[in-house]
């Protein structure tokens, strides 16, 4: 399997895994924010759809104009890294609209990103990155990252008084 099959694999396997507990949530509960914490599901799931694109697509290929049709702008002040969630929904799209880009942007990539060319692999990132240094690197971190917010989102579950999935 070559390196990059074996990081796509990766990035499936952390986006089942996520949305299995993301559709555990009823959308009622995506901008409830326990006071134990300082998120909520809303802004865990916009912020996974904005690091997929990121670290895969802008990463390796660049943004492209045309990306705009399933990956909105405002996305990326919204769910950005330093942004600070708020509880009201009317700051944020829909919990369908999110999750509509959530999916839209997993599938865009893996299918872009299936005859990508290995010998670019060890290019350099396009935007410097401080885990990431090589185009594979931010692919391998992509799934990782993922399973990070994944957990914060099972936190999230319990915290609403939800029992264990398994």
């Amino acid at each position: 399997m070559s390196r990059l099959a074996d990081a796509l694999d990766r990035i499936r396997f952390a986006r089942e895994y996520s949305s299995w507990l993301v559709d555990s949530i009823p959308h009622s509960e995506w901008f409830r924010s326990p006071d134990e914490v300082v998120t909520h599901l809303a802004w865990q799931v916009g912020h996974m759809a904005i690091a997929q694109y990121r670290l895969c697509l802008v990463q390796l290929r660049g943004p492209k104009p045309e990306d705009d049709a399933f990956f909105p702008p405002k996305f990326l002040d919204a769910f950005k890294r330093d942004s600070v969630p708020v509880s009201d929904p009317a700051s944020y799209p829909s919990p369908s609209d999110i999750r509509t880009v959530y999916d839209a942007v997993h599938t865009h990539l893996l299918e872009e990103l299936a005859g990508y060319p290995d010998a670019d692999l060890d290019s350099p990132v396009r935007t410097p990155h401080r885990l990431c240094k090589t185009k594979i690197d931010s692919v391998r971190w992509c799934s990782a990252h993922e399973l990070v917010h994944a957990g914060q989102v099972g936190l999230l579950r319990r915290l609403f008084g939800e029992k264990p999935l398994w």
